[in-house]
């Protein structure tokens, strides 16, 4: 094969390349429509995570984060309001990837507070019963129990 065959031959396989991994570059817009919608679910439980915090509402905080309104939920709502409540986040990038099937994946976003500070994380998005969820709450073990530990035998 002559020298000026394989260079269009290895410019036409350097396209292919860049047109197949421009697909599959992990964007947030999956393919199908109800993939789409799913997305578009989780993506919107990022967006009122953001708003809980803007508005500094505990009871926002607990239904994005799918847990039951008790006092452990309400007190680690408050921990997370006096961190980041109140800042007036605007949200730069939410990418969601529906990674582990149609009703759990990861959500990352990107957003900036009015004094320009960097917010970014990543949260575990569960769909329950159609409405998504942000998995943010550590659920503490109940006081006085001692947790598991498979260092000494129990008694």
């Amino acid at each position: 094969m002559s020298a000026g065959r394989r260079l269009p031959t290895a410019l036409t396989a350097v396209a292919a390349l860049a047109l197949l991994s421009g697909c599959a570059s992990g964007d947030d817009q999956p393919a199908s429509s109800s993939s789409s919608a799913s997305a578009d679910g989780a993506r919107a439980a990022v967006v009122a995570y953001v708003d809980a915090l803007n508005s500094r509402s505990v009871a926002r905080l607990i239904d994005v984060g799918g847990v039951e309104d008790e006092m452990w939920s309400r007190r680690e709502a408050e921990r997370i309001l006096a961190d980041r409540g109140a800042r007036g986040w605007r949200i730069e990038g939410v990418r969601v990837d529906l990674d582990m099937g149609p009703e759990t994946g990861s959500a990352r976003l990107e957003a900036e507070d009015k004094a320009g500070r960097p917010l970014r994380d990543t949260f575990t998005v569960i769909r329950e019963d159609g409405a998504w969820h942000l998995a943010f709450f550590t659920h503490p073990t109940e006081s006085g129990k001692e947790s598991s530990s498979t260092d000494r035998p129990g008694t």
